[in-house]
């Protein structure tokens, strides 16, 4: 039976075609190369490295501080006492899911240009922001931006303006986006600025935010 005859079938018999839920995901212990999470509130179970639960949640690595998990075939960093909902995809349209800390801040780990970076969402930055030595491990020329200057808790300080080629959250990848590169070093971590979250919709639902891209 074809699955467009499935689905009549099962209006026909007034059956409802339930979407798929989702996993939820809580950390509750970290050792060396283990964690204990709970999956959908179930049982406490402890993972070693490489080792998945029943319901196909994935303990990638251990860090000091974080677990890297694989959810529904996504990596999630989550750090202790942290938990996750991660929604199946919405049709057509690519999200992220990310955890608040324990300070209410939302970090999650991305991509500039392929190479690893971590992102503090900041929605009261104009732009993606970094310093220069980030700016230099990425390989952004940042020197043949556009310069300008802009206001810090230290006063003004001089910045340029860039196009990154590419920059990547969860299932979300962007091209040709704009950021500002601080010259010198006062930012301690590259903020997920409004050039990027202007292209999605962002939903916040308790300690967890979900990011669906809109274009």
């Amino acid at each position: 039976m074809t699955v467009t005859r499935c689905i009549l079938t099962a209006l026909a018999l007034g059956l409802t075609i339930a979407p798929a839920a989702a996993t939820d995901v809580n950390v509750i212990g970290l050792f060396p190369g283990k964690a204990v999470v709970v999956v959908n509130g179930g049982k406490p179970r402890t993972l070693s490295v490489g080792e998945a639960t029943p319901d196909g949640v994935k303990l990638v690595a251990v860090e000091t501080e974080t677990a890297v998990l694989e959810v529904d075939g996504k990596r999630r960093t989550l750090g202790m006492g942290q938990s996750i909902s991660v929604a199946p995809p919405a049709a057509g349209r690519a999200q992220a899911t990310l955890a608040a800390d324990s300070s209410g801040h939302f970090l999650t780990t991305g991509q500039i240009n392929g190479q690893s970076v971590r992102f503090l969402v900041d929605t009261g930055a104009s732009m993606i922001s970094m310093n220069a030595a980030e700016a230099k491990r990425l390989g952004v020329n940042y020197l043949k931006g556009q310069p300008g200057y802009a206001s810090t808790a230290n006063g003004p300080a001089a910045v340029y303006k860039v196009s990154l080629d590419a920059v990547r959250v969860g299932d979300i990848s962007m091209t040709n986006i704009d950021a500002l590169v601080h010259e010198g070093n006062n930012l301690p971590i590259v903020l997920l600025g409004m050039s990027f979250l202007n292209r999605v919709e962002m939903r916040r639902d308790g300690p967890t935010m979900t990011l669906v891209k809109r274009y």
